[in-house]
């Protein structure tokens, strides 16, 4: 059983950066891959950003390409999402998940979830 703990959302103006992280306990992490994703209010979940279990291969969402930047530290325990040139369409509670299989967490049909973090950006 893998439990996720995300943090680091915070209120922020137009620009700002935010770094989030999620720190795993239960299992190791260097087995999983995992990602970050995002729910803003009346809208569906939608993927972010996620890595292979090595963190050899990355993939971004066209919408955040180019501003976040996934990665993780599998000493650690810890994946993290560098957020910068935050806009407004970015608020959202955003959650990270984890997975033995990289199809289940690109399909966001992962088997552990964290319990999210808020990320409001305001103009």
């Amino acid at each position: 059983q893998v439990q996720l703990v995300e943090s680091g959302g915070d209120s922020v103006q137009v620009g700002g950066s935010l770094r989030l992280t999620c720190v795993a306990s239960g299992a190791p992490l260097s087995s999983y891959s995992m990602g970050w994703f995002r729910q803003a209010p009346g809208r569906g979940r939608e993927v972010v950003a996620y890595i292979y279990a090595t963190g050899i291969s990355t993939y971004h969402h066209d919408s955040v390409k180019g501003r976040f930047t996934i990665s993780r530290d599998n000493a650690k325990n810890t994946l993290y999402l560098q957020m910068n040139s935050l806009k407004p369409e970015d608020t959202a509670m955003y959650y990270c998940a984890a997975d033995t299989d990289y199809y289940r967490i690109a399909t966001q049909t992962a088997k552990y979830w964290g319990q999210g973090t808020q990320v409001t950006v305001s103009s």
